[in-house]
């Protein structure tokens, strides 16, 4: 019992240090000084939302990370994670007469921001808050990379595959708002494994295994158009054998630019459109749940001419950028943080010799933890309270041995 429980302990703490981390990454990539409606409709930045000055029933509005800071500071706010193309609303129209402190020359409305109703706090398809104290089931909640709505694992109507070998998740509904890329889906994304599942009926919840066979002969398939005019769901999983030769490779491996984060190059052909050519080959998927994509599968999105107004048409056209990834936000911000380092922001009212101290501890402490770490696993140890007291307990002790040799 006890060795669970501290197993559960270092769980804990190791799932804290992710959060910190994926924290740091998404406000890494926002400037925390300044407010950034000046730089107009950006790409992406994370946005916040003040429940104090735009309650539920208001009229829903985002603010930007600075303004966060500096202009509600005390105020109940609550994090959106990031969107793409918003522009900072803090003190326009929809703050009445709240005034914003780092830039007063706004618009009244921000006419291209588009919003949702996780600005009055809710999400998923259940419509329900985050956290919610009446929900009982530890569930994690997953964005769609197309509306950007959070989704709880259970009600995507599919198994959610391990997101360590994913970037993106697209819902069914938006799926449906753009039909061309379950083309797309049925030769790129994971193969898909449907749960049917409804909020209010969760105990009768079903699921469904969607076999992958082989058919000895091809239907006679009808070419959709890349606006969208598409025969409707199939009722199965067609694979031939030639797209069983072109698919050897797992579409969750990936190669070094992916694992970098390197954005790929879109299909630049224009002498033929590669959504027909994947059409032609007959391959579809159960239009059925959300669609689970492996890194860098935009780059495999056709960029023909008529596919980009199919695009356009279906307000997707943001798939043809790479840079519109969380991923590369996320290795922006911490390749090219705005100010500071954000270990630095935080020791900012320490002269440069102590931040230079306290950032050596720190990188000192992390090679110590993760060979600690290491080194239980290699030996096959189970890490117990006393061993992590010990580990730190020699860690001060270094530190004190380093401390007073300075001053002999």
């Amino acid at each position: 019992m006890a060795a669970h429980k501290e197993e559960a302990e270092l769980g804990d703490i190791v799932d804290n240090e992710e959060e910190l981390e994926q924290a740091l990454c998404v406000l890494a990539g926002s400037d925390p000084e300044n407010c950034s409606y000046s730089r107009g409709y950006v790409k992406r930045q994370a946005v916040f939302a003040c429940n104090t000055c735009t309650p539920g029933a208001a009229e829903p509005a985002g603010i930007c990370l600075a303004c966060a800071n500096k202009c509600h500071d005390g105020h109940d706010i609550f994090e959106l994670y990031t969107k793409r193309n918003f522009r900072c609303d803090c003190g326009n129209s929809k703050f009445r007469d709240f005034q914003c402190q780092l830039n007063t020359a706004k618009d009244e409305e921000n006419i291209r921001n588009h919003y949702n109703h996780n600005f009055s706090g809710f999400y998923c398809t259940c419509d329900r808050p985050y956290p919610d104290a009446d929900d009982q089931v530890n569930d994690e909640m997953i964005q769609c990379v197309v509306c950007e709505d959070w989704f709880h694992s259970r009600h995507l109507g599919c198994t959610v595959v391990d997101p360590e070998e994913l970037q993106e998740m697209a819902c069914e509904a938006c799926m449906n708002k753009a039909p061309f890329l379950w083309t797309y889906a049925a030769h790129f994304a994971v193969a898909p494994v449907i749960s049917v599942s409804h909020p209010e009926e969760e105990e009768e919840e079903e699921e469904v295994q969607v076999d992958v066979e082989e058919q000895g002969e091809k239907e006679e398939a009808c070419e959709p158009s890349p606006s969208g005019d598409e025969e409707g769901p199939s009722t199965s999983v067609e694979y031939t054998k030639q797209e069983e030769e072109a698919n050897q490779s797992s579409p969750c491996k990936r190669t070094h630019e992916q694992m970098t984060g390197s954005p790929g190059k879109a299909t630049t052909k224009t002498e033929a459109c590669r959504l027909k050519e994947l059409q032609a080959q007959g391959l579809e998927r159960q239009r059925q749940g959300a669609v689970f994509w492996p890194y860098s599968w935009r780059s495999e999105l056709c960029t023909c001419t008529n596919c980009k107004r199919a695009y356009v048409a279906a307000e997707v056209q943001f798939l043809m950028d790479q840079s519109d990834t969380i991923l590369a936000y996320e290795n922006k911000g911490l390749n090219e943080p705005f100010g500071q380092h954000p270990l630095m922001a935080l020791t900012n009212s320490l002269d440069r010799v102590q931040q230079l101290e306290i950032i050596y501890g720190y990188n000192e402490m992390t090679t110590s933890i993760t060979a600690f770490l290491e080194q239980c696993v290699a030996e096959g140890k189970t890490v117990t309270v006393e061993a992590v007291h010990q580990f730190f307990e020699e860690l001060r002790a270094r530190k004190r041995r380093r401390t007073n040799a300075g001053y002999q």
